[in-house]
């Protein structure tokens, strides 16, 4: 699978993408293969404060719940509804899925997180393949 070279990563699976002090967060597709399909999506409402590495929500499947962290801090300015009625949507492009919207609180946060190619390496090592 190839990750788009604009977005960030974390350990955990998610997907970060900024745009000047926006930023738009997903799952990505190594997490929605892992998870199965999808059925139902809990996310924070507009103004939430999301904390680096804290959940902020969960994704839900046919095999689990997952908690989904945040890859950054900052303040939840749009979520994701149409995946309320249509969750499945993460399973067809989570890659172009995303689940909120934020303005980041904390931009150099996003040093530590992995670049497409940092986290290939990292899903190639924990999948062995």
């Amino acid at each position: 699978m190839s990750y788009p070279g604009t977005y960030r990563f974390t350990k955990e699976h998610e997907w970060i993408e900024v745009n000047g002090d926006t930023a738009t967060i997903g799952i990505t597709d190594h997490a929605q293969h892992l998870l199965g399909d999808i059925v139902f999506v809990d996310l924070p409402k507009p103004g939430t404060e999301l904390k680096k590495k804290e959940s902020f929500g969960s994704v839900e499947s046919v095999k689990a719940v997952s908690d989904v962290y945040a890859p950054a801090s900052g303040t939840v300015t749009e979520v994701n509804g149409s995946l309320t009625s249509a969750p499945e949507t993460i399973n067809e492009d989570a890659n172009a899925t995303w689940l909120l919207k934020a303005t980041l609180s904390d931009p150099a946060e996003l040093d530590s997180l992995l670049d497409a190619a940092a986290y290939e390496q990292y899903v190639s090592e924990e999948t062995g393949s």
